[in-house]
């Protein structure tokens, strides 16, 4: 006869690495998108955890009890820091094409997105998909997986205590959302900006001149000429990008440590 009163002991080594898997795979790049089903991800974080687990320690928290409910929340903060983080990376791209499209004056361009749902535009959907391709191409789904894989050395499981230094590192990581996403679009911006004032200009000294009739197709010819030059340094700049966003990453999970420890 089946022992119930054993079945947490014994799924209880599995489970907790399991809640930290499934934190990465519902916040985390490409692993997140709608197109993959729940199946899938559910497999592949079953399939890592019984890989990781004979080489954990074990816990002794009871899986049903309220400091197992709060280490099950701490498994799942975890994961999905590690998600959330890389996800700026792909917020910052969004930006960028979102700022590109509105001084070309295709914001009113939107379509639906299949991999995060909502409308969005079309130069931040091109952004998106470039760098979802630049981050298969260069590893970083694996490297993101082996990050979490390290982080149970380095944050082992237990009860994780919160403190202001883990939100103020994932804020600083935010940030690069915003200057990230400015120096791609820089480039475009001065370019159109140059465009518009000119127009303006000419618009001034011949009042003849029909600004709108031109304007349009000159800065969008201005953007898409933009885009060709940026283009070929795209895949440097994400390459640094990510980089960077693993650094930080780094730093975070350094804080959650050190909150631990102390």
């Amino acid at each position: 006869m089946l022992d119930l009163t054993a079945l947490p002991a014994a799924i209880g080594p599995h489970f907790w690495p399991l809640a930290r898997l499934l934190g990465l795979f519902v916040s985390a790049p490409l692993l997140s998108e709608k197109i993959i089903t729940n199946k899938v991800k559910i497999g592949l974080a079953v399939l890592i955890t019984l890989l990781i687990a004979p080489g954990l320690e074990p816990v002794a928290t009871p899986l049903v009890s309220a400091a197992g409910l709060w280490l099950i929340m701490v498994q799942l903060i975890i994961g999905v820091t590690v998600g959330l983080t890389l996800q700026f990376a792909f917020s910052a791209m969004r930006f960028a094409g979102e700022v590109i499209g509105l001084q070309m004056g295709l914001s009113f361009a939107t379509f639906f997105d299949p991999f995060s749902g909502p409308n969005s535009p079309i130069i931040a959907r091109l952004f998106n998909v470039l760098l979802l391709l630049l981050f298969v191409s260069l590893d970083a789904h694996l490297l993101m997986i082996d990050v979490l894989v390290d982080t149970f050395q380095l944050l082992p499981i237990a009860p994780l205590p919160l403190n202001g230094e883990n939100f103020l590192a994932l804020a600083r990581a935010a940030g690069l959302l915003f200057s990230c996403g400015l120096m791609l679009a820089l480039p475009a911006m001065t370019l159109l900006l140059l465009l518009n004032i000119t127009l303006g200009v000419l618009n001034r000294l011949t009042p003849q001149f029909s600004v709108f009739v031109i304007g349009f197709p000159l800065t969008l010819g201005g953007g898409l000429l933009a885009l060709m030059l940026v283009m070929p340094l795209l895949a440097t700049f994400a390459e640094g990008l990510l980089s960077t966003l693993f650094q930080q990453l780094s730093a975070i999970l350094a804080a959650m440590g050190g909150g631990q420890q102390a």
